[in-house]
């Protein structure tokens, strides 16, 4: 029986799965959190990533169980600057740090063309959290760190290179640096030079692997080790995601991707036209606010998130006029990276329930707003809707998402997908097989089916809160 292992490095912890290379059953996992961080500046020193890694992985055993093959996904778009050594230097600065945000604005204006050449270029335009914005961001702030940079790497290429001695990424995180095209399979250094015209950027960026290629091998266990991927594509790896799909994530931020056959731009900025781990291309939105979002509430009404759930499915839908603006972090869809939240509709009957309930309709709400501009153009209406991230293990979540999209959605048993997606792509490299053949014989994403309530009115919902959005952004 042979044996596969995926990591997953996200924002919040390191989880570690060994799983059965054959059929996917779940063998051991490990789980060490990572030190908490907050917008505007969110940074991590990528050296918490490594120890982390290391606690989860002994927890699952993975050191003694010597798995054929692993896998390391990680949260997108972070910078890990390295110098000449392979030293780290200075902490990386994550997807959520928003601090680049006039950088990103200087990049898109400075292009000839703006957005819409941007789209063209690398198939999505530059926002704060994208790693060409922390790039300007570095050498403008930090000109001593930006000499010494010698490697620019993603989270997923660090770990990578800590297991492997190799400068090495794929094409699905790559595709969320600003400075990769999907289209056209290469690194855009031309827009690199747009952060400094004398750096020969050629010579500081990784790899890119092609789908089932080894990065090398780990030498503490003999395991090769996959290209990896970020999140986002691993966990549709873990639902076996096909095109026309539609997968909803709420978690730290809240996200909707499909998978397309074809690369996507979309000059507004709105669709990030990513690629995935598998050859294919993944569009996607992102919202910054999600979970935190009902956890503050939660906290600041006093009541457990259980709780909180009651509380929500207790109020009528729409609740009663009120509405929550979730932008409590900035928001990067809309591109609002100094926005803060809002509640509007107040009246005296206000009570804790109708602001548990205005409060998950506005995080959903927020990401369907994105979920129109990725339907509109890159997703038929046949396919299976997936919801999965933290907020999926909310009953909440679960109906309010259901409700305001009026179709079935379904809820994977397995909640770990990212760690999961890591490991099918390590099962892909030891049986040198494709991922449709796992997908079947792994049953990924199997789970509950959660019908939606017909009676209620989603438009009306829906047009209240592009309302109180309107009205919040002046």
């Amino acid at each position: 029986m042979p044996l596969v292992a995926g990591v997953d490095s996200s924002t919040t912890s390191c989880k570690v799965q060994v799983r059965d290379a054959d059929s996917g059953l779940l063998v051991a996992s490990g789980r060490a959190p990572h030190p908490s961080t907050t917008p505007p500046r969110s940074e991590q020193d990528p050296g918490a990533w490594e120890a982390a890694f290391s606690r989860a992985g002994e927890q699952a055993g993975v050191r003694d169980l010597a798995p054929a093959a692993i896998s390391v996904a990680a949260q997108q778009h972070g910078a890990v600057i390295v110098d000449r050594h392979g030293d780290v230097v200075r902490p990386a600065k994550l997807w959520n740090d928003t601090e680049s945000a006039p950088d990103a604005q200087v990049l898109v204006d400075e292009l000839p063309g703006g957005a819409a050449a941007w789209a063209e270029a690398c198939g999505s335009v530059p926002l704060a959290s994208f790693t060409i914005t922390k790039l300007r961001w570095l050498k403008r702030c930090e000109p001593e760190s930006f000499r010494r940079m010698r490697w620019a790497l993603l989270p997923h290429d660090w770990l990578t290179f800590r297991l492997t001695g190799q400068m090495t990424t794929d094409r699905g995180d790559a595709s969320g640096t600003g400075y990769w095209s999907p289209a056209e399979g290469r690194y855009r250094s031309d827009l690199l030079r747009l952060v400094d015209d004398q750096v020969d950027w050629d010579t500081m960026l990784p790899t890119v692997l092609g789908p089932a290629a080894v990065a090398g091998q780990w030498a503490d266990t003999g395991s090769m080790v996959g290209p990896g991927t970020g999140d986002n594509m691993a966990s549709a790896l873990g639902l076996g995601l096909r095109p026309g799909d539609l997968c909803l994530s709420f978690g730290t931020s809240a996200v909707a991707c499909t998978v397309t056959e074809e690369p996507r731009a979309d000059p507004s900025g709105t669709v990030a036209g990513f690629a995935d781990a598998t050859g294919r291309f993944l569009p996607l939105v992102c919202t910054l606010n999600a979970t935190k979002v009902t956890d503050s509430v939660a906290r600041l009404l006093g009541v457990s998130l259980e709780e909180f759930d009651a509380l929500a499915l207790s109020a009528p839908d729409g609740a009663r006029g009120l509405v929550l603006v979730p932008h409590f972090d900035g928001e990067r869809t809309p591109n609002r990276p100094e926005a803060t939240g809002t509640l509007t509709g107040l009246r005296n009957d206000l009570t804790p329930a109708t602001v548990a309930r205005a409060t998950v309709e506005g995080v959903v709400c927020n990401l369907l707003d994105g979920v129109d501009a990725l339907v509109a153009s890159h997703r038929s209406s046949h396919g299976r809707v997936f919801l999965i991230g933290g907020g999926s293990q909310s009953a909440a979540y679960r109906q309010i998402t259901a409700d305001l999209l009026g179709c079935p959605v379904i809820v994977p048993s397995e909640t770990e997908l990212v760690a999961s997606g890591a490991a099918v792509q390590a099962a892909a490299l030891v049986h040198g097989c494709g991922f449709e053949t796992l997908a079947e014989a792994w049953n990924l994403g199997a789970g509950e089916v959660i019908e939606p309530h017909r009676s209620v009115d989603r438009a009306a919902i829906r047009a209240a809160f592009s309302e109180a959005t309107d009205k919040a952004a002046g």
